[in-house]
Parts: C-alpha cells; structure tokens; sequence
C-alpha cells in the first residue's frame, strides 16, 4: 500500500473508528471535503468547543484538567490558524475534524473527549449560528454608517431642488436631501429584518447530538449562555436540520442588495453626461484604455451587479433545502459557501455605495436648472385652481393638461406663458398663479409629513443623524 492510501486510511479510521477499513476514493474525498470553504468558521468553532468542555467539566463528565488542557491546545490552535501555519487536510474533510485531530495531537486523550456528548451535526449548526450573527453585527454596523453618510449629505442638501421622476420623466420638483433621505428609509428596513432575523437565530443547537440528543446529563442552558445565545433550541431533529437562519439572512441580504443596486443605478444615471448631476473622483472611477476623455462609475455598476451573486445565493439554498426530510442531510454542506460568498458581496458592496455617496460632488445648478424641465410643476398649477378657484380636481387637472399643450406649442415651460394665453383656456386664473410655477414655490409647498420642503427634510436628516448617533 502507498504511503498516500496509508495516509488516507488513517484519516478514514480518526473519523470514522473501526467502522470503515479503507479510505475513500479520490472523487468521494473531493466532493466530500469542505475544509477549503468552512475553514472560515474555526473561531466559532473554538469558540463552541471552549463552551462545550467548559460544560462538560462543570457536570464531572471529563476532569478539570482535561478541560484546561483543552482549552490551552485550543488556544494555541487558534493562534496557529491567525498566523498562517495551521495545516489543514482535506483528508478530515472540514474544519471540525481539523481542530479536533491537531487538537489531540497537541494534548493527547484529553482531546479525544471533546466530542462527548456532541455530534458534527450539532456542532456545524451551532458553529453556522455563530458565524451567521457575526456577520450580522457586522452588516448592521455597516449599514448605519451608509446611513449616517447619506443623512449628513441630506442635512447639506435640504434645500438644493432636483427633478423628482416617475417613469424616469420629469415629474415633480424634489430636494436633493429628500432623495438621498429615502434611501435612509430602506436601510432601516434593512437594518429591521436583520435585526427580526438575528433575534429567531439566537438559538442553541449545541447538544441536540446526532438528531435524537444525548443520554449524558449535559446542561444546554449553561452553554447557551456561554456562547450568547437567549436559549437551547427546543427539539433536536429541527436544530440540527434548520437552516431558516441562513434563509432568512440571506432573503434580508438581497432585499438589502437591490436596494444598493438602485442607489448604484441612481449614481451611473447622474454620473452621464446627459444628467451630469454628480461628479465622483478618481478613487470610485475608471478609465477606458481606448478613449480618453471616459470617467466611467464602475464603482457603482460592480455593486449594482453584485446584486446577481447575492440573489442567487438565496435561490441556490432554497434549493437545496426544499427537498430534504428530517433530520441531518449531508446536502446541508452546500449551505455555507453561498453564505459566505454572500457576505462577502454585499459588505464590499455597502463599502462601495458609502464611499461613493461621501464622494460625489453634487452639480446642485445642473439639478436645479433640470427640476423645472418636463413641466415639472404642473401638479402645482392643479392645486392652484382647485385651492385657489375651488375647481374639482379632475377639471383642474384637464385645464393643466390644455396649458402644457399650450407651452409646449409655444416652446416655453409654464411659467413663460403669458397670463392672456393662460386665461384664454380658464379665464378666471390670476397674476397670483405665477407664484406657484417657480421650483422654490413647489418644494417649499409640500409640507405634508414626509413631503420635500425643505424645512421638512431639514427636519428629518436631523432626526436621522441624533438616532443614528
């Protein structure tokens, strides 16, 4: 026998005991090994296995120095994986059978009473836990930077008209502040369901065993609390099988992509020259290797499309998960790199649309001259007769409809035409109504709750900036 099908053998037999007596093939070790993805998972892992000793040491299951061995060779694995000179094998398939193999290396039988009371199963899940509400905090902690970024600049901007659109038309005059402030509202959403989904996570599935639990007398509530979590999950064929968390994490990540994704298309329109309404600097832009004169957004359009990545990774776990029945399925390997690939997407894309919007220099006369266009407050003229007047609002809205047609015709927006052609079509309409035609006129009008004036968004960005604090 080689002395690779030696080697092989001896990893089969560390994991497997007496049970098997030869090695796996080539194909089934590639296809089984997940060491190069769920590497990234060995502080939690570390983290469980210390909560998990700790507990079994308390109940007299294994001796107080077995426990302080452990938690030593556990220390210095960590400190071996930190530095780069941990040697990982995908012979022991995953980074639970990495630590516990150079674990026992390390300290001898005390690191082969580890796993007492433990299975894979539940030390993956509680592990994926771990790794999935760190990643959490950290995302929450990116998300209300954006958020702060983007109130601060709306604070600057409260009064700085832009057109509003629907249908990408002109359609009403807005402040540039408001505009950036509803995308402060997404993120607080955004910010909720991660918030909701960190909150249904926060489960322990540590000593749920195999499937069925243990018959040692282990105290779950005690390693709960030691790793954070508000309790023990309540049965152990759903925690060692549930992966609601990652679903549920993953469905709040996309949400949270598309909305970075319009932001990032937002940023592309303003940025062309047709718009040109904001300017980003040489560190969010490229150039063209052909044409010289291009600053292309590509900052923008990479997190835009990272929204792709994200997406699918919600659909590739959902499929995985739709056809399995209980409990533990080795399907469930495929659940982490989606993950991960997922976190990676979108932290890099938060980091991006951040340094884009503390970036970009607003054009606010290329936006002010822009908001009055496409006739931008005709809707101000409809109120104007039905408040002024006391038309009903759909014979206000037929009279506004004959004056564009009137301005287009005539080549001038609403404003430019002459009182006499106004009231050719409605003969009681004023001097006064030129008052309302101006942009200033229309944002500072809407003072409804939630509504564009200034002193409205003023108000709101200053509200935004004390509780994001």
């Amino acid at each position: 026998m080689s002395d690779t099908s030696d080697r092989r053998n001896a990893a089969a037999n560390i994991q497997w005991g007496g049970r098997f007596a030869a090695g796996p093939s080539v194909v089934m070790q590639e296809i089984n090994a997940s060491i190069g993805f769920d590497r990234k998972l060995w502080r939690q892992d570390i983290r469980g296995s210390l909560a998990h000793a700790a507990m079994l040491a308390r109940i007299g299951i294994i001796t107080a120095e077995d426990e302080q061995a452990i938690a030593r060779g556990l220390e210095g694995i960590g400190q071996e994986i930190d530095a780069g000179r941990f040697p990982f094998s995908a012979e022991l398939e995953d980074i639970h059978m990495n630590i516990e193999a150079r674990l026992t290396e390390r300290i001898g039988e005390a690191g082969k009473r580890l796993h007492t009371a433990r299975s894979r199963n539940d030390q993956v899940a509680t592990d994926f836990r771990l790794w999935v509400r760190d990643a959490i905090d950290g995302i929450l902690a990116q998300i209300t930077e954006l958020m702060r970024v983007l109130a601060a600049r709306a604070a600057h901007h409260h009064a700085d008209p832009m057109p509003g659109f629907t249908h990408l038309q002109t359609a009403q005059p807005v402040t540039f502040g408001h505009h950036l402030l509803a995308y402060v509202e997404m993120l607080e959403r955004d910010r909720g369901r991660l918030a909701d989904c960190r909150k249904r996570l926060n489960e322990c599935p540590l000593g749920s065993a195999a499937l069925a639990g243990t018959s040692f007398p282990i105290d779950r509530e005690a390693t709960a609390a030691a790793l954070g979590f508000d309790r023990p999950t309540a049965n152990s064929l759903d925690a060692v099988s549930d992966r609601d968390f990652a679903l549920e994490f993953l469905s709040a990540a996309a949400i949270s992509a598309m909305h970075l994704s319009r932001l990032s298309e937002e940023i592309v329109i303003w940025c062309s020259a047709p718009f040109a309404f904001v300017r980003l600097s040489d560190a969010f832009t490229t150039g063209s290797s052909i044409m010289p004169q291009k600053r292309n957004p590509d900052a923008a359009e990479l997190a835009r499309a990272k929204t792709g990545r994200i997406t699918g990774a919600l659909v590739a776990l959902l499929t995985v998960m739709k056809g399995l029945p209980l409990a533990y399925a080795k399907d469930t390997q495929e659940d982490k790199e989606p993950v991960f690939d997922a976190v990676e997407a979108w932290t890099l894309s938060l980091a991006a649309v951040a340094g884009m919007v503390a970036d970009m220099t607003p054009d606010t006369a290329r936006m002010r001259a822009m908001a009055g266009s496409g006739f931008a407050t005709a809707t101000d003229l409809a109120d104007w007769l039905v408040r002024v007047l006391k038309l009903p609002f759909r014979e206000a809205h037929h009279v506004t409809g004959r004056l564009v047609a009137e301005a287009e015709a005539k080549g001038v927006d609403l404003a430019g035409l002459a009182l006499a052609d106004m009231q050719r079509i409605e003969p009681r309409i004023t001097q006064d109504v030129f008052g309302v035609l101006t942009v200033d006129a229309s944002v500072a009008s809407r003072t409804s709750y939630g509504g564009t004036a200034p002193a409205n968004v003023a108000a709101q960005a200053a509200r935004w900036l004390a509780a994001l604090a």
